[in-house]
C-alpha cells in the first residue's frame, strides 16, 4: 500500500518538476510564475500543450523544438524526473501521509535549489520566504489535526539549524542568507518529525561540503573561491530523508552510548 501511495502521484510529481523548471529559469531574474507561457529558448515559440507532457513530449521531440528544431536541454527532463523520483520516494518513505508530503513538499524543490544556487548564486527570497511560512502553518495544522507532527521541535529545528548558520554567515564570509534561510526551512521540516533528522541533515551538509571543498582545491581553485553551500544543504536534505533515523542511531550507539 506504501508503495501504491507513492507510485500514484508520480505523474504529479513530474508536473511539479515541470513547473520547477519554470521556476529555474524565472525566479532568478524576478521573471513572473504564470505569464507568459513557456517558449522554445530559441525562436521563441510558444509551447503547445501537446509539447509540454513532461519527459514524454521531449522524448518524443528527440530533444528539439517542433517549430525550429533547435535542440532543447536535457536539463528539462532530469529536472522533471529527478523531483519525480524525489516525491515518490518521500511518499514512500514515510507511513505518515502527513509526513510524507511535507517531505515530499520540501525534496520536490531541491533539484531548483541546487541548479539556481550553483548558476546564481543564490536561494531567492521568493522561493524561501513562502515556503517557511507554507511548512509552518502545515506543521501547526497537521499537529491540531492529530498528525504525527510536532510545532515545538519545529521550532527547535528552525533555531538550530538555522541560527547556528546565521551564526556562522556573521562571522564568516563564506555562507549567505540565502543558506541561513534554507537551514531554517529543513529545521522546520524535518524538526516537526525527528531533531535526530536535523542533526543528520546539517552533519550530512558539512562533510559533504567539506569534500566539495577537497575537490575543488585539487582541481586548482583557490582556497578564496566561492563555493555555493546550497547543493550541499539539498544533498543533507536527502541523506536525512531517506536515512536519518538510521544515521542518527548509528551515531547515537557509536559514539554517545557505552
Amino acid at each position: 500500500m506504501i508503495w501504491l501511495r507513492a507510485f500514484a502521484p508520480l505523474p504529479f510529481g513530474l508536473v511539479v518538476g515541470s513547473f520547477m523548471m519554470v521556476v529555474i529559469s524565472r525566479v532568478p531574474v524576478k521573471g513572473s510564475l504564470i505569464r507568459p507561457r513557456s517558449r522554445c529558448p530559441s525562436c521563441g515559440t510558444e509551447i503547445r500543450n501537446r509539447d509540454n507532457v513532461p519527459v514524454v513530449s521531449w522524448l518524443l521531440l528527440r530533444g528539439r523544438c517542433r517549430a525550429c528544431g533547435a535542440r532543447i536541454s536535457a536539463e528539462y527532463p532530469l529536472v522533471e524526473l529527478s523531483t519525480a523520483a524525489l516525491v515518490v520516494g518521500a511518499l514512500a518513505r514515510y507511513e505518515s501521509l502527513w509526513q510524507g508530503i511535507l517531505v515530499a513538499m520540501l525534496l520536490s524543490m531541491m533539484p531548483a535549489i541546487v541548479i539556481i544556487d550553483i548558476r546564481h548564486r543564490i536561494i531567492p527570497n521568493r522561493l524561501m520566504y513562502p515556503t517557511l511560512v507554507g511548512f509552518t502553518l502545515y506543521v501547526v495544522i497537521g499537529w491540531l489535526l492529530g498528525a504525527p507532527l510536532d510545532p515545538a521541535r519545529a521550532a527547535i529545528g528552525l533555531l538550530a539549524f538555522g541560527g547556528g548558520l546565521l551564526v556562522v554567515a556573521m562571522v564568516s564570509r563564506g555562507m549567505g542568507m540565502g543558506d541561513v534561510k534554507l537551514a531554517a526551512v529543513l529545521g522546520v521540516a524535518f524538526g516537526a518529525i525527528g531533531l535526530g533528522d536535523v542533526g543528520v541533515a546539517a552533519a550530512a551538509a558539512v562533510v559533504l561540503g567539506g569534500l566539495g571543498g577537497l575537490v575543488a582545491l585539487a582541481m586548482g581553485r583557490g582556497r578564496k573561491s566561492a563555493i555555493p553551500f546550497g547543493p550541499y544543504l539539498a544533498a543533507g536534505a536527502v541523506v536525512a530523508a531517506f536515512w536519518g533515523p538510521q544515521l542518527a542511531h548509528w551515531y547515537l550507539r557509536t559514539f554517545v552510548t557505552t
